[in-house]
């Protein structure tokens, strides 16, 4: 079937993974995980996948990957508008190129930790769309068991050490990681997704600090889509280029357009590589751009009307990639069917999720 939108690695295992490739998707099988939760195996083909050169059947892949991401999102503004999911949302409509291409160029042994806009890191991870809706509507069966929800996603057998509600709250886990991973002589990178408003905090500067003197494998991706919550880039720091952080403590950079996924992944790959030969952390921004708000529901007052709307004309990675590799329409949306038929059928999985009771609350509780 080449040439065609083929699916990408949704944790399913390898059968279910030849299913989809050839143009369907197959239920995903799946057992009992720890917890009582429901446990989906990470694809072989995935990690074969992973390490040939980029193809173009390859790029509709990620075309697809971004596709399920960008429904998937759109999706849970939706039942969370009707008021169906608890908690806050954060969607990252827009930044899909980035959450894929970094993500696709991970190894398997390789860990990473979120933000609270977390969903396409989880989805581009291999988390299938059912365990990330089930977790979003607070069922045993989601990923963190119905304990997280939207910010506090995760997926340790995939390496998603979780999502964090707190600005830069993953950066000093990562190092700790990556420092573990050196102590130990394992041939893992351990990464860090944070925003541009993180760089203001102070354990960033912490962790690329220890990160540098000890020498670790870690790779800190800066998702910079120039708004810190509703504080435009201009307002909250005194400097353009946010490489120079990194500079400042000696540490190897990367910068590279966040709307190209093609070149995400190849920056991602020089990225870990370095950080995998023993070469020293490194600092991967990625210039983005957020076509929402920062929340469900943000009137967004603090952005010009006219140049949202051409930076959504003019920076949809999805449209981008689409028009790069001349898909048609009728190709395209034979896709976006298929996708939102995953979509839906996770709303319904986890509809039909079984409910967390009331002594489950003082479960893992460790202090």
């Amino acid at each position: 079937m080449q040439g065609a939108l083929v699916s990408g690695g949704y944790g399913r295992d390898c059968e279910t993974r030849a299913d989809a490739i050839g143009g369907s998707f197959a239920a995903p099988r799946r057992g009992r995980g720890a917890g009582g939760g429901v446990a989906f195996t990470l694809s072989l083909v995935a990690k074969v996948e992973r390490k040939r050169t980029l193809s173009e059947d390859r790029l509709r892949t990620f075309l697809r990957e971004m596709l399920l991401i960008r429904r998937f999102e759109e999706k849970v503004e939706e039942r969370f508008r009707a008021g169906e999911l608890p908690g806050f949302l954060h969607v990252a409509i827009g930044q899909e190129a980035v959450a894929v291409g970094v993500c696709q160029a991970l190894d398997d042994g390789d860990v990473f930790a979120s933000t609270h806009r977390a969903h396409g890191h989880t989805l581009a991870r291999g988390t299938h769309p059912n365990a990330v809706m089930a977790e979003l509507y607070g069922k045993l069966e989601g990923c963190s068991h119905g304990y997280g929800g939207s910010m506090h996603l995760y997926d340790v057998e995939r390496g998603n050490l979780g999502a964090n509600a707190v600005v830069g709250g993953g950066l000093p886990a990562i190092t700790g990681a990556a420092l573990a991973f050196k102590l130990r002589g394992e041939p893992r990178v351990a990464l860090a997704f944070f925003g541009d408003g993180a760089t203001n905090i102070g354990t960033f500067h912490e962790s690329l600090n220890l990160a540098q003197l000890w020498n670790v494998p870690a790779v800190f991706v800066c998702e910079n889509n120039h708004w810190a919550e509703s504080t435009p880039a201009h307002q909250q720091l005194p400097i353009e280029d946010l490489t120079k952080r990194a500079v400042a403590y000696g540490m190897h950079t990367i910068t590279v357009d966040g709307q190209d996924v093609e070149a995400v992944y190849r920056a991602a790959g020089r990225a870990l590589k370095h950080a995998r030969d023993g070469k020293g952390p490194v600092f991967l921004l990625a210039n983005t751009y957020r076509l929402v708000g920062h929340y469900v529901g943000d009137p967004q007052v603090y952005r010009d009307k006219e140049e949202l709307r051409e930076t959504r004309e003019t920076q949809d990675p999805i449209e981008k990639l689409r028009e790069k590799l001349g898909v048609s329409d009728d190709e395209f949306e034979q896709a976006d069917r298929e996708v939102n038929e995953l979509v839906e059928a996770a709303v319904e999985f986890a509809k039909n999720g079984t409910d967390p009771k009331p002594e489950d609350a003082l479960k893992n509780v460790y202090a």
